[in-house]
């Protein structure tokens, strides 16, 4: 069973920083391709970061430069690092993890939502201009 919990939300104001956690359980081969993704108000779920087994990431245009994904194996920890952050960044950030046999890298990972096997419950972010 693979479970995904999020923590490290919360509100701050604009260009200002927060760390996501996204602790994660279950057999290691679910979690190959390790995932951001957030939805806005009104908008689609958007894949924001994803990176794989072997380290390899893809960003969204409009946090690149802002936010860095990383994952902690030892600890079966997914992390994001956000920084200036601005008020469009607003939303209900999720955990997601999908096994290799899903995508065929990254990029193809973040195509859709529907690519991802499991999620996290979310967790939202606020950003105040």
């Amino acid at each position: 069973q693979v479970e995904l919990v999020e923590s490290g939300g919360g509100s701050v104001q604009a260009g200002g920083s927060l760390r996501l956690s996204c602790a994660a359980s279950g057999p290691t081969y679910s979690r190959h391709f390790m995932a951001w993704f957030r939805q806005a108000p009104g908008k689609e779920r958007e894949a924001v970061a994803i990176v794989d087994a072997n380290g390899s990431t893809y960003y969204v245009d409009s946090v690149k430069g802002r936010f860095t994904i990383s994952r902690d194996n030892a600890k079966n920890t997914l992390y994001l690092q956000m920084i200036s952050l601005k008020s469009e960044d607003t939303a209900m950030y999720y955990c997601a993890v999908a096994s290799a046999r899903v995508c065929y890298n990254v990029s193809s990972c973040a195509a859709s939502r529907d690519n991802m096997d499991y999620w996290g419950e979310g967790i939202l972010v606020t950003i105040s201009s």
